[in-house]
C-alpha cells in the first residue's frame, strides 16, 4: 500500500493517459461518466492489459525468469508517445523509490521499465501475492483518474468517494480474474480512450503531461 499510495514518489499526479482529453473534448462531463469510463478501462481497456503485464511479471520474478522481453512487449503496447513517455517515467521512478526496500530485483530492471512490470517484479520479490498487488495497483489507477476528474472540475470530493466505493467490487473481481491470464488475453476495445491519448499531444493547453 505504500508502493502505490499518493505519497510514494513516482510522479503520478502528472499523467492522465489521455483523459483529460475525454474531458475537453466532452466525452466525460459528469460523475456518472466518470464511473462509466474508468468501468470501460478495467474491463475491457489499457487497465486491463496493464494488470496482465504485471500479473505476468510477478509469476516471472517469482520463477527466475528473464524479465526482458516482457519489458519490451509492454514498451511496445503503449498506444502513444505520451503513454510510452507515463509508463515509462513512473516505472523508472518507482524502482529508484522502491529501492528503499533493498533487493536485487532492482538491479535487475533497469532502462525504460514499463510501471506494470516494476510493480509485479517488486511485488514479486518481496513476497507480495498477485492478487493482493493487482488490487493495490488497480485502486491506485482508478484512484488517479478519480483526482484528474476532480482536479479538472467534473466531479467533486463527495462524488469522487461515491466512485471509488462504487468500483471497491469490480476491482477485486478484476484483480482475481487477471491473475490467471496470460499474454495470450492482451487486447483492448477502448478506441476512443486510445485515441484521445494521442490527441492529448496535440492539445492547445493541457495540465497533464499525457
Amino acid at each position: 500500500m505504500a508502493w502505490l499510495s499518493p505519497a510514494f514518489p513516482v510522479g503520478g499526479f502528472s499523467y492522465s493517459a489521455g483523459f483529460e482529453s475525454a474531458v475537453v473534448e466532452g466525452h466525460v462531463a459528469d460523475g456518472d461518466d466518470v464511473e462509466g469510463w474508468l468501468e470501460a478501462l478495467l474491463n475491457d481497456g489499457g487497465m486491463r492489459n496493464d494488470a496482465i503485464l504485471l500479473s505476468r511479471a510477478h509469476h516471472g520474478q517469482s520463477q527466475g525468469e528473464d524479465l526482458d522481453e516482457l519489458m519490451a512487449l509492454a514498451t511496445a503496447l503503449a498506444g502513444s508517445a505520451e503513454r510510452h513517455a507515463e509508463v515509462t517515467r513512473l516505472g523508472e521512478a518507482f524502482v529508484k523509490a522502491a529501492a528503499a526496500w533493498p533487493h536485487p530485483v532492482i538491479n535487475d530492471l533497469s532502462g525504460p521499465v514499463p510501471y506494470g512490470i516494476a510493480v509485479g517484479a517488486v511485488a514479486a520479490a518481496h513476497g507480495v501475492g498477485v492478487t493482493d498487488a493487482l488490487a493495490a495497483f488497480l485502486h491506485a489507477q482508478v484512484s488517479q483518474y478519480v483526482s484528474v476528474s476532480i482536479r479538472l472540475g467534473v466531479i467533486g470530493q463527495a462524488r469522487g468517494v461515491a466512485i471509488l466505493a462504487a468500483l471497491e467490487g469490480p476491482i477485486l473481481d478484476a484483480a482475481s480474474r487477471f491473475s490467471e491470464l496470460g499474454l495470450e488475453d492482451l487486447g483492448s476495445a477502448t478506441i476512443v480512450a486510445d485515441t484521445l491519448s494521442m490527441r492529448h499531444e496535440a492539445q492547445y493547453s493541457r495540465l497533464f503531461q499525457s
